[in-house]
């Protein structure tokens, strides 16, 4: 709420002043556009190392869920399809609606002369560029130039490698990464502390440039990103119904105490008791429920690919970029990769972190991510009722794999 005041109040001063006294809002801008650039630096500083830590530390726990038992790797196996299928039905979902309902050319054009220091969209390089920068000749130096896709590649080979080293150094190495990316959320929560002066300042700056522009660009962006969640939240109906043989008032019935709790708390993890309530309503054994869940709150986020793909590509659409097939592929491959290794809080603290190696893999600049941060709170809504949804759902789907798979172990005896 501190957040999203500042946002509201640093763009109706900034408004006002640019409609009343136009030669002090310009004064003024000059002084709140380094102050908002600084805080998105101190954003950007954190992002490398939390990134890399965090996917280290999420294949790490994923391997070692597999490991422990074939219920966990089946479940596993199911979430990784699943977060494919969020980022492509993202990627279509979110060009479909700024295909049909596109931000005003007014609106865009404001918006971008906000943010001055955002770098200008180069020429597409050709899709030989892209597979061969796929793997970094020097991953330090990728990483100092914020070059997240051959990053990316070379942070999950590192951890797929370091799943197969002996217990002590594989479990040194794990908590060295866990205590980078601990560091990192708490120099993370440092700055969002301050998140009120940074955004502040961002929201002036904008509202001097752009005027009242800037709400109805505002409003459209929380529109597409929250419809885009939706659209992916609903998937979880049939997918209970189809796939966990569940039926449609069953599941509706289930699952809403979780949703409920979604809603009022933004936290999947705080869904989790009535998630396993839910789970006992449908029949599922408490076993597999025991299992499942807790292992979907921490590595499986449904609705993160798709939405924060959708962030990457609206932001694209604001400064008129034409993606090719090339950049959006990557994309959908970014998001899905890095959804793993997502910290499990309210999407306010992870939201630049999510988002930024995503936006950058796609040479999409992520200045305005800085002022929608702001609005963060309204679509967290759809994304944790997506991932609550769709985690009851799974755990149905992988319960109803393994009574079939028991089925067949008993007719196999038998015969």
């Amino acid at each position: 709420m501190r957040i999203l005041t500042a946002l509201f109040g640093g763009l109706a001063i900034g408004i006002a002043l640019a409609r009343w006294q136009p030669e002090w809002a310009a004064a003024g801008a000059s002084v709140a556009e380094p102050l908002g650039t600084m805080w998105l630096n101190a954003l950007r500083m954190t992002i490398v190392p939390l990134v890399v830590a965090l996917l280290v530390t999420g294949v790490a726990a994923t391997a070692r869920a597999a490991r422990a038992s074939r219920l966990a790797g089946r479940a596993i196996a199911i979430f990784i399809v699943c977060l494919w299928i969020s980022s492509s039905l993202g990627a279509i979902v979110t060009l479909t609606l700024l295909d049909l309902f596109p931000l005003g050319a007014d609106a865009a054009a404001a918006l971008r002369s906000a943010f001055v220091s955002a770098e200008p969209p180069g020429e597409v390089p050709p899709f030989s560029d892209f597979v061969v920068a796929m793997v970094p000749t020097n991953a330090v130096s990728a990483a100092a130039e914020d070059n997240f896709l051959p990053l990316i590649v070379f942070t999950v080979t590192f951890a797929f490698a370091l799943t197969r080293l002996g217990d002590e150094p594989r479990d040194l190495l794990t908590r060295f990464f866990q205590a980078i990316a601990d560091a990192m959320l708490v120099v993370i929560g440092w700055v969002l502390f301050l998140a009120p002066i940074g955004v502040g300042a961002l929201a002036y700056v904008v509202g001097a440039r752009a005027g009242t522009a800037a709400f109805g660009a505002l409003v459209h962006y929380v529109a597409v990103v929250a419809s885009v969640g939706i659209v992916v939240w609903l998937l979880a109906y049939p997918t209970a119904m189809f796939a966990g043989g569940v039926p449609l008032g069953r599941f509706t019935r289930a699952v809403a105490p979780a949703q409920a709790v979604a809603v009022s708390t933004q936290s999947s993890l705080a869904s989790l008791p009535a998630m396993l309530r839910g789970t006992e309503m449908l029949g599922v054994p408490v076993a597999t429920a025991g299992v499942v869940l807790p292992l979907a709150v921490a590595i499986f986020r449904f609705t993160g690919p798709s939405m924060n793909l959708a962030v990457a590509l609206y932001v694209a659409h604001v400064f008129g970029m034409s993606l090719g097939p090339e950049q959006i592929a990557i994309g959908i491959a970014a998001a899905a990769i890095t959804t793993l290794g997502a910290v499990s809080l309210p999407g306010s603290i992870s939201f630049v972190s999510s988002i930024a190696p995503i936006a950058l893999a796609m040479g999409v600049p992520i200045e305005p991510l800085a002022l929608l941060v702001a609005v963060e709170t309204m679509p967290d809504i759809v994304r944790t009722l997506g991932n609550v949804s769709m985690d009851v759902a799974v755990t149905s789907v992988v319960a109803r794999g393994g009574e079939a798979e028991a089925a067949g172990r008993g007719a196999g005896e038998a015969a």
